[in-house]
C-alpha cells in the first residue's frame, strides 16, 4: 500500500477519535441534527479504520513471525503465519481500496431519467420508446417504482420526448451514467429498401432535490422590524407594535405579518413565509443551473456525439467510454443492463482510486 493511501487512513483514524468526542460532548447531545449527522460519519468512518486497524495488526504479526523464522523450532510455524497473514492483508487491502472511494450523497437519491429523440426523425422516437421500455424493465427488476412525470408522444410510436421519475434506494447512484448521447444503428421499420440508417437519442439523469431539508437563517442575516398594524381591526392594532417585518439582508427578500395580535405568531408566519420565498428562489436557480447541467449531459444529439451504440445487424451494444462491447444486445434492450451498470461503476471508482493513490484527490 502506498503512503498517500496510508496517510489518508491515518486521517481518518484521528478522526474516528474527533467524532468520538464530539458525540460525547453535552452541546451536541441537545442538538440532534447535528447529532445525527456526526453519528453517520461516525459510523462510516468507523467501518474503515475498523478494517485498517485489522492490516496495521496482521503488518505487524508478520513483521514478528519473521523474527520467530530465525529459530529452526519455529521456522515451519512461522512461515504459515505469514502466509495466512499475507493472504488476510491482501483481501483488507482490496477492501480498504473500495471503502476510499469518494461517495457522492446524491448517489442514494431518486432521480429524473429524460429520453429525447434527436437525429433521425420517426426512427429517433421510435428508439426513444425503445430506452424507455429498456429503462422501465431494468428499473422493475431492481424494485425501483417509475412514474412518468411528461411525455410528448410521436406520431408513429415511440417519443420525441419522455420524463420519468424514479423512486429507489441508490436510483442515481446506478443510472447516472446513462446519461448521454445513444446511437442506433438498424434497418427502420419504415425503410422499404432494407438500408441501415444511423439514428441518435439524448439522456439526461438528474437527482431528485431533498426539498425536506430545511433552510437554516443565520440570524445575522435577517432584519426584523416591528411595527404597528394598520387597517382593520379595531382599537387593538393602533396600540402596539404587533406586526412583524423580517428582511433576509443576502437576498432582500422581504416577508411579513400584521393578522395576529400576538407579535410572537406574526414573527412565526412571517418566518414561514420567507422560508418558502427562499425555497423559491432556490428552487429556480436550480431549475436554471440543471438546465446547464443537462445540456452538458446529454451534448448536442447529433450522430456523432454519442456514449453508446447499439449495432442491431451485429446484435451488439459498445460503450465507448470503456471500451466496452457486448454481443447480447437482444437481451440489453429488454432491459438486462446491469453488466454495462456494473462495468462503468468499477471504471469510475479505479479513477478515483488513481487519483486518490497519487495524491490528486
Amino acid at each position: 500500500m502506498n503512503l498517500s493511501l496510508r496517510t489518508q487512513f491515518e486521517r481518518l483514524d484521528m478522526r474516528l477519535a474527533e467524532l468520538d468526542a464530539n458525540l460525547a460532548d453535552p452541546q451536541v447531545l441537545g442538538d440532534l441534527q447535528r447529532w445525527r449527522q456526526l453519528s453517520q460519519e461516525q459510523s462510516e468512518v468507523a467501518g474503515v479504520v475498523g478494517l485498517w486497524r485489522r492490516f496495521r495488526q496482521r503488518e505487524e504479526d508478520i513483521a514478528t513471525a519473521r523474527e520467530m523464522q530465525a529459530d529452526p523450532e519455529f521456522a515451519e510455524m512461522a512461515a504459515a503465519e505469514i502466509e495466512q497473514a499475507e493472504d488476510e492483508m491482501a483481501s483488507l487491502q482490496a477492501e480498504l481500496r473500495l471503502a476510499m472511494v469518494p461517495r457522492d450523497p446524491d448517489d442514494d437519491r431518486n432521480a429524473f431519467l429524460e429520453i429525447r429523440a434527436g437525429a433521425g426523425g420517426d426512427e429517433s422516437a421510435l428508439f426513444a420508446g425503445d430506452l424507455a421500455r429498456m429503462y422501465l424493465r431494468w428499473c422493475e427488476r431492481q424494485g425501483w417504482r417509475t412514474e412518468v412525470l411528461s411525455q410528448s408522444d410521436s406520431e408513429l410510436g415511440g417519443y420525441k420526448e419522455l420524463v420519468l421519475r424514479v423512486e429507489g434506494r441508490g436510483a442515481y447512484g446506478r443510472l447516472r451514467f446513462e446519461s448521454g448521447g445513444h446511437r442506433v444503428q438498424r434497418v427502420p421499420a419504415t425503410e422499404s429498401q432494407g438500408r441501415i440508417h444511423t439514428s441518435a437519442c439524448t439522456v439526461a439523469v438528474m437527482p431528485e432535490p431533498d426539498e425536506t431539508v430545511e433552510i437554516t437563517l443565520n440570524p445575522a442575516d435577517l432584519r426584523i422590524d416591528t411595527f404597528r398594524a394598520s387597517g382593520a381591526g379595531g382599537q387593538h392594532v393602533n396600540k402596539t407594535d404587533s406586526a412583524i417585518r423580517i428582511t433576509h439582508l443576502p437576498t432582500g427578500l422581504v416577508a411579513e405579518c400584521q393578522d395576529d395580535r400576538s407579535q410572537h405568531r406574526n414573527k412565526a408566519k412571517a418566518m414561514a413565509v420567507l422560508q418558502a420565498r427562499l425555497r423559491d428562489k432556490e428552487r429556480t436557480e436550480r431549475a436554471a443551473k440543471e438546465a446547464a447541467t443537462r445540456k452538458g449531459l446529454i451534448g448536442s444529439g447529433d450522430r456523432s456525439d454519442r456514449i453508446r451504440t447499439y449495432n442491431f445487424p451485429q446484435g451488439r451494444v459498445t460503450d465507448h467510454r470503456i471500451n466496452l462491447t457486448l454481443y447480447k444486445l437482444g437481451m440489453v434492450m429488454d432491459g438486462e443492463i446491469g453488466d454495462l451498470v456494473d462495468a462503468l461503476q468499477a471504471a469510475r471508482a479505479e479513477e478515483q482510486l488513481a487519483q486518490l493513490e497519487t495524491g490528486g484527490a
